[in-house]
């Protein structure tokens, strides 16, 4: 007797310490979106903070302003395969892939985005968690919801938080006429992420990122003091922006261009007259005046919180107050024109 249990013991440690078993592939590649997040076994609790065997937690170096909301990102490359580096662009992740990106105050976690690399391309679901916390439901036509949050300087904000329906996704994650994602290019993942070590290192380590030079791209944190403001700003609007104003955006039109790799002082807005004037520009007539950041139509977008002038036009209520100060200090120091 004392053998048996000891031996049913064994096979319960033992099947304690395999890892947690995969997403569930069937969903993650069915026509349809599943109803609730837990169905795709993205994860191995109820409340969706442990990730299941081959979900991995990464961040980008500058995230996305959204409200001064946290986001918990995770990636998922199927078993044996792995995504391919690009020049300058997304990484080219494989059929199967499912990029997550949480929302959260704290504790309170909002609504949870999938990107699903289906057959056809990729997709974007939009799921919106129960105030209990432990369950989020597909949420095709978005939400509005009442929060209460804290900014830098500790003010409190009381706002409207968007869930963005599924079609206004395509509005950022534009391509031409695709659809992809917009954090996970080398140059957002190659810092110490979440687990401690460089993240180019990282994936490459775990199969999941092929064919990295030897020099990956780089950008500073906005936040870094160390880095020049210019070097900061760029980066900043690169995560913020470029991913509609580039020339296969949704901003293509504009003319404005914010890539990290752009290179013409034009397109990146110096002494660039806009294509439409008016209220929207604030009757201005440059969108950057070297030497005068109250001059120059980006910023005045950017510090605005109103509809029709508020850039970027979605995904936030508030205003980036240290992103506007960013790009005010870099306009300031560049050296006014001669008239």
């Amino acid at each position: 007797m004392r053998a048996l249990v000891a031996a049913l013991m064994l096979a319960v440690l033992a099947a304690c310490s395999q890892p947690a078993a995969g997403p569930d592939m069937a969903v993650v590649l069915a026509d349809k979106p599943a109803a609730m997040l837990s169905d795709y076994g993205l994860f191995t609790d109820q409340r969706e903070r442990e990730p299941a065997a081959g979900v991995v937690k990464y961040d980008l170096i500058n995230p996305l302003f959204s409200d001064y909301a946290d986001k918990h990102r995770f990636v998922f490359v199927p078993d044996g395969q792995a995504a391919s580096y690009v020049e300058g662009d997304v990484l080219d992740f494989p059929v199967g892939t499912v990029l997550v990106k949480t929302f959260a105050y704290g504790e309170r976690y909002v609504e949870t985005r999938l990107l699903i690399h289906k057959a056809e391309g990729w997709e974007a679901i939009p799921y919106v968690w129960n105030e209990a916390g432990n369950a989020a439901a597909y949420a095709p036509v978005g939400a509005r919801i009442e929060m209460q949050t804290a900014g830098y300087d500790g003010a409190a904000h009381a706002f409207t938080y968007a869930v963005p329906n599924k079609n206004q996704c395509k509005t950022c994650h534009q391509n031409g006429d695709a659809l992809i994602p917009i954090g996970p290019k080398a140059r957002n993942l190659n810092h110490v992420g979440p687990h401690g070590v460089n993240q180019i290192a990282d994936w490459q380590a775990r199969g999941i990122l092929t064919g990295v030079p030897d020099a990956p791209p780089v950008v500073p944190a906005a936040g870094d003091e160390a880095s020049s403001f210019e070097d900061r700003a760029r980066a900043y609007l690169d995560i913020n922006c470029a991913h509609c104003h580039k020339p296969s955006g949704s901003a293509s039109n504009s003319g404005l261009w914010l890539d990290w790799s752009e290179d013409d002082p034009v397109k990146i807005g110096i002494g660039k007259h806009p294509t439409a004037a008016g209220r929207g520009a604030g009757l201005l007539q440059l969108v950057i005046v070297p030497g005068d950041p109250d001059a120059s139509i980006l910023t005045f977008r950017m510090a605005s919180g109103e509809a029709g002038i508020a850039m970027p036009e979605l995904g936030r209520a508030l205003i980036d107050e240290a992103g506007v100060e960013l790009v005010r200090d870099w306009i300031a120091q560049m050296p006014a024109e001669a008239e």
